[in-house]
């Protein structure tokens, strides 16, 4: 192919990005990667809290996340390269409200074949200390844990790359147009072209959507992940949920490594760590794990980055109606990264057969707004 022209555009070099131009071109298609920063994985997915799991509440979601965890799992043995899963589990501890809802998630992901739980209040105390007023019960995923994005998204785009793909950092998508059956993209390096776009642009992806011309309903939102100093009670400390509160943390070598989404925030390209946040955050936090009193917190340590939303907290995949030769791998809410070895095949299969055919994403399709048939996904950190 020649530089400016390929089969594919693929708008993003994150770990969606990175695992769609994997799988589009071991499938044989010729691939041009635009990233408009410097590097590669420098946004969502190097901020990203690592989490992969398989506890949510919409069939689809435990399904591409229950795949792309088997790809990470395996990852060393596929691509050469260690992803870093530790299956340190997910713990949700679930308030009586709650219970009935969490209780139909548990059956429906057992159904899936996934290994899932339930734990009474005492069983789950002795995976970490917390305060069991107002916990019902506890759901556990041991295959649940953590990954290194930026490996896996090095990887993909390693593996890509040796089968002809071609990346373009500092490459900035500013228009896009159809034009004689192709993708003409004007960019910050010049144009480029293809008969077929993927959006896979993170929080930026209703930004590139206006671009070609068009909306779609995906917004910024602002999130902070905290670390505490060094602390005894990181060790063997899993991925915690308060669903009260929405306080999560986890352990981070010898720290612990805390959040909660701030919900009054307006979407938005905000920037910076919000320390007024911290307050709120560690109140709750503390309400739930009195040990947190103990911790000092280590600022230099603390990040914040994008959660790319979208109205029902669900990703949008697949072919966009109305508009020829554009895919969108976008919208993830917050789990991009425990679905990107997922998503990359769906859309490979969505583009070079017509359909994707190992997970049925219709559920996730933008004909959903279209509809009225949106499902929201409830099981958001």
């Amino acid at each position: 192919m020649s530089e400016r022209h390929s089969d594919v555009l693929v708008v993003g070099a994150g770990i969606i990005g990175a695992a769609v131009a994997y799988r589009l071109a071991a499938a044989g298609m010729t691939v041009n990667v635009l990233e408009a920063a410097a590097a590669p994985a420098m946004q969502a997915t190097a901020r990203s809290a690592a989490g992969v799991r398989v506890q949510f509440s919409e069939p689809v979601n435990v399904q591409l996340s229950w795949f792309s965890i088997r790809e990470y799992r395996n990852f060393q043995e596929l691509y050469g390269i260690p992803s870093g899963y530790k299956p340190i589990g997910y713990l949700f501890l679930v308030p009586p409200e709650a219970a009935p809802e969490y209780r139909r998630a548990l059956e429906m992901q057992r159904d899936l074949g996934v290994r899932v739980e339930e734990l009474d209040p005492d069983s789950a105390r002795e995976l970490v200390e917390f305060d069991a007023a107002g916990v019902e019960l506890a759901t556990w995923g041991p295959d649940d844990g953590v990954i290194d994005p930026h490996l896996v998204t090095m990887a993909y785009l390693r593996a890509a790359r040796s089968q002809g793909a071609r990346l373009h950092t500092d490459t900035e998508l500013l228009e896009a147009r159809r034009e004689a059956n192709l993708w003409r993209a004007k960019t910050s390096r010049g144009e480029f072209t293809a008969p077929y776009l993927v959006n896979a642009a993170g929080a930026w992806a209703g930004l590139v959507a206006e671009r070609a011309g068009f909306e779609l309903p995906v917004e910024p939102v602002r999130r902070h992940v905290f670390m505490t100093g060094p602390m005894a009670a990181a060790r063997d400390l899993p991925l915690t949920v308060d669903v009260a509160s929405g306080f999560y943390l986890r352990g981070e070598g010898e720290r612990v490594l805390f959040g909660m989404s701030n919900h009054d925030e307006e979407p938005g390209f905000l920037t910076g760590i919000d320390w007024g946040w911290l307050e709120p955050t560690l109140t709750a936090g503390m309400g739930r794990f009195p040990w947190l009193e103990q911790a000092s917190l280590d600022q230099k340590a603390c990040w914040w980055g994008y959660y790319a939303i979208t109205p029902d907290d669900n990703p949008i995949l697949g072919a966009m109606p109305g508009v020829d030769g554009w895919y969108n791998a976008v919208g993830f809410s917050g789990h991009g990264v425990q679905q990107a070895a997922a998503v990359g095949l769906l859309i490979a299969e969505e583009i070079t057969t017509g359909r994707a055919r190992t997970i049925d994403i219709d559920p996730l399709r933008y004909e959903r707004f279209m509809s009225g048939k949106a499902l929201r996904e409830r099981n958001i950190v």
